[in-house]
C-alpha cells in the first residue's frame, strides 16, 4: 500500500473522532464554567443576603431598644382596679379643647385617671434635666424640694442638674429610687448663650448616658417650682407645653421667627400652638433627635450671623411645627401668676414660676 494513501485514511479515520472530542470537550468547558459562575454569584448573593437581613435585624434591635415607649410598643398589663367608668355622652371637659387635630391629647385636670396611669408605668425611670448657672443655682433647693414632693411621685427619677458650681448643689431628702446626678458644664458670658448650649448639652448626655439610665426625659427651667401634681400623665413620645401668655391667641400673634435668614423660621400662615421652651420633654431617642436638631439649627444660625428672636424656644417651635408632639400640656403645666390672671379654666396650677427679679438674675 501507498504510505500516502495509508497515512490519509488513516488521518480521515482520526479526524472525526478528534474533532468530536474537541466539541464535547468546549460543551462540558462552557457547562461547568456556567454551573462555577452561577455558584459563585449564589454565593455572593447569599452573603449579600446575609448583610442585608444582618443589618435589618440590627437595625429592628436599635429600633425596638432604643424608640420603643411604653405607650407605643407594648401595652402593659392592668392589674385589678376600681375606678369610675368613663360616661361616654358625658365629657369631663367641655370648655376646653383636649384634642388636636392630629390625635394627640391635650393634658388638663378631668381628662386623664392618675390611678390607671400609674399602674400603666409602674416600671419607668424618669430623668428630668435642669440647668443651675451662675445665679440660677440658687433657685435648687426649692425646685428640687418642691419636685419631691409633686413631680413624678412613686415613681423612679434622677434628677440630672447640670451646673457650672457643684459644690452649691443643695442636699435635700429625696424618696426611696430617686437620686439627684451632678453634671458639671461650663458657664457661658450671655444668658442667651447658657439657654442656647441646653439643647447641646441634653444631645451630648442624652447619646452618652441617658439613653442607658432612663425611659422619658423631661426638661424643665429651674427657676419655677411645683405645686400640684404633675406625674405620668405629661409622658409621651414627644410633649410639648402650651406657652401660657398665648395659649387662647391666634398663630399670627405667635412669636415665632419671622426672618427667613433664620433656620427657626415659620411662616405667618403656619403653626398650631406657641410651645414654652420651660417644659418640654419625651422619650430619650425623640429628646436626643430634638435636641440634637435644634443644637444644629442654632449653629447654622451662628454661621450665619443670626440669632432667633428668642433663641432655643424659636428653634424648638420650629421643630415641633414639623414633628408633631404625641402629647400636648395644658398652661396648668406652666404658669406665671405674678404675671397673668389666672383663668377659671385652669382647676390647677402645677408648676409655676418663682417671683424674681430677671435683669438682676441674668447679670
Amino acid at each position: 500500500m501507498n504510505p500516502r494513501e495509508f497515512w490519509g485514511k488513516s488521518a480521515k479515520f482520526w479526524l472525526c473522532p478528534t474533532l468530536l472530542f474537541a466539541v464535547f470537550l468546549g460543551f462540558y468547558s462552557n457547562v461547568f464554567g456556567l454551573i462555577f459562575t452561577w455558584q459563585r454569584e449564589e454565593s455572593q448573593s447569599q452573603d449579600t443576603h446575609r448583610v442585608v437581613l444582618q443589618q435589618m435585624q440590627l437595625e429592628k434591635k436599635e429600633s425596638s431598644e432604643g424608640d420603643c415607649h411604653l405607650d407605643t410598643c407594648r401595652i402593659p398589663e392592668v392589674p385589678r382596679l376600681l375606678y369610675p367608668k368613663a360616661q361616654l355622652l358625658k365629657p369631663t371637659r367641655v370648655d376646653v379643647l383636649v384634642m388636636t387635630p392630629w390625635f394627640a391629647p391635650i393634658v388638663w385636670d378631668g381628662t386623664f385617671d392618675s390611678a390607671i396611669l400609674d399602674v400603666q408605668f409602674r416600671n419607668i425611670t424618669v430623668g428630668l434635666t435642669v440647668f443651675a448657672i451662675k445665679k440660677y443655682v440658687v433657685f435648687l433647693k426649692l425646685f428640687l424640694e418642691t419636685a419631691e414632693k409633686y413631680f413624678m411621685v412613686g415613681h423612679k427619677v434622677n434628677y440630672y442638674v447640670f451646673t457650672d458650681q457643684p459644690a452649691d448643689v443643695p442636699q435635700i431628702p429625696l424618696q426611696e429610687g430617686r437620686q439627684v446626678v451632678v453634671l458639671k458644664v461650663r458657664n457661658y458670658k450671655r444668658w442667651q448663650d447658657i439657654s442656647m448650649h441646653r439643647m447641646e448639652m441634653i444631645s451630648k448626655f442624652s447619646q452618652q448616658r441617658f439613653l442607658h439610665e432612663v425611659h422619658y426625659l423631661v426638661c424643665l427651667d429651674v427657676d419655677m417650682k411645683f405645686s400640684d401634681h404633675v406625674g405620668v400623665e405629661i409622658l409621651a413620645p414627644l410633649f410639648g407645653t402650651l406657652h401660657p401668655g398665648f395659649y387662647a391667641a391666634d398663630r399670627q400673634s405667635f412669636t415665632y421667627e419671622r426672618r427667613p435668614l433664620s433656620q427657626a423660621y415659620i411662616p405667618r400662615d403656619e403653626g398650631d400652638f406657641y410651645y414654652m421652651g420651660a417644659f418640654f420633654g419625651g422619650s430619650v431617642p425623640e429628646v436626643y433627635r430634638l435636641t440634637t436638631a435644634c443644637h444644629q439649627a442654632m449653629m447654622a444660625d451662628q454661621a450665619n450671623g443670626i440669632e432667633a428672636v428668642w433663641h432655643d424656644e424659636s428653634h424648638l417651635n420650629k421643630y415641633l411645627l414639623y414633628h408633631k408632639p404625641s402629647k400636648v400640656l395644658s398652661p396648668e403645666y406652666l404658669w406665671d401668676t405674678q404675671m397673668l390672671q389666672r383663668p377659671p379654666l385652669l382647676r390647677k396650677l402645677r408648676y409655676v414660676a418663682v417671683p424674681k427679679n430677671h435683669a438682676e438674675i441674668r447679670n
